[in-house]
């Protein structure tokens, strides 16, 4: 039997000691069942989400893995073995798989698609073309409404789908506000990415610098919640617009984070608040790809890559990715 080795999720991890809680161990790959396909991991993305199913709570838009299970998350390689004729040996897929050498998976179950291979850096299959830019893309343009004029704030900017989002509002006729952490990130969002303006959270008062930009921001894009959300209510304009795409200031929680010191804003300045989930909108998904692989092929978006190598590095990534480390995509080449 082929070897496997993959990352074992043995306990609840303690904020960002995933060292304690992980471990990786060597298997065997059993024989696909019917309905199956078997990848041969290629790359394994880092994404923020993931760190709710490695706790104990039950109330969010996903379970959490059962302790003693392979470690989920997004991968991209060529399949290997397939009981599926819809993906034959050979086919390069992206899918939520498993962190290992090989992912076995029921492609309905794991929102597999088939790449087209056509595109020069199979890594922007992750990148602006993958989920995090069908998110921002998706968040921006059916959830928020986004258009000509409006001023965008985005949280976590420096991020994947931060960055992606910055991007697409600009695209979309949005001037941008980007808030990351560091003179490096903010730099590189005003001067790579095309953001108006970047406040440094971590050097600067984010409610304050938002009022120097002169005009109330009309939308948010939410990546982050905490602290930032709470700089950023009270200074919505009126009828504003927030789209909630993530809260990884509180994914380490075990307990629902407490609410937002100005929630009152919402009733005061009459803000729409609604959530951003893309695998609610599957149908969207061709609509997407096509807008944001023509934005691809006109240089009009990009991605940079944090790249590990190793699937036994894989806790360096993921530890980079929730620390803010990062600028761009954090990834893993196996």
């Amino acid at each position: 039997m082929t070897k496997n080795r993959y990352w074992r999720l043995d306990r609840n991890p303690e904020g960002n000691d995933f060292d304690s809680a992980l471990s990786l161990v060597d298997g065997e790959l059993p024989p696909l069942e019917d309905g199956q396909v078997r990848i041969r991991n290629e790359y394994l993305s880092m994404d923020a989400g993931t760190r709710m199913w490695m706790g104990p709570r039950e109330d969010g838009y996903q379970p959490p893995l059962p302790l003693g299970q392979p470690m989920a998350g997004l991968a991209i390689g060529r399949v290997t073995e397939s009981r599926d004729d819809r993906y034959p040996e050979g086919t390069m897929m992206r899918a939520f798989g498993q962190w290992a050498d090989y992912s076995t998976i029921v492609p309905d179950e794991a929102w597999a698609v088939a790449l087209d291979e056509s595109v020069e850096d199979i890594r922007d299959h992750f990148g602006a073309l993958g989920l995090n830019g069908w998110t921002a893309l998706h968040g921006l343009q059916d959830v928020i409404g986004i258009g000509e004029g409006d001023i965008l704030v985005v949280s976590a900017a420096a991020g994947a789908t931060g960055m992606l989002a910055c991007q697409a509002g600009r695209n979309l006729g949005a001037r941008v506000i980007g808030i990351a952490g560091g003179p490096e990130k903010c730099s590189f969002l005003v001067e790579k990415i095309g953001c108006e303006m970047a406040i440094d959270y971590k050097n600067e008062d984010v409610a304050k610098a938002i009022r120097g930009f002169g005009e109330k921001p009309t939308a948010y894009f939410e990546n982050v919640g905490g602290e930032i959300l709470d700089a950023v209510l009270p200074n919505m304009a009126l009828r504003g617009r927030i789209g909630i795409c993530g809260l990884v200031a509180g994914y380490d929680l075990d307990e629902p984070m407490p609410g937002p010191k100005h929630f009152d804003k919402i009733l005061m300045n009459r803000l729409r608040v609604e959530g951003i989930f893309i695998p609610d909108v599957p149908e969207r998904g061709p609509a997407l790809y096509e807008t944001l692989l023509g934005w691809l092929r006109e240089d009009r978006i990009f991605l940079p890559f944090d790249e590990t190598e190793g699937l036994d590095n894989t806790l360096v990534a993921y530890n980079r990715m929730m620390t803010g480390k990062n600028i761009g995509k954090v990834i893993v080449k196996l």
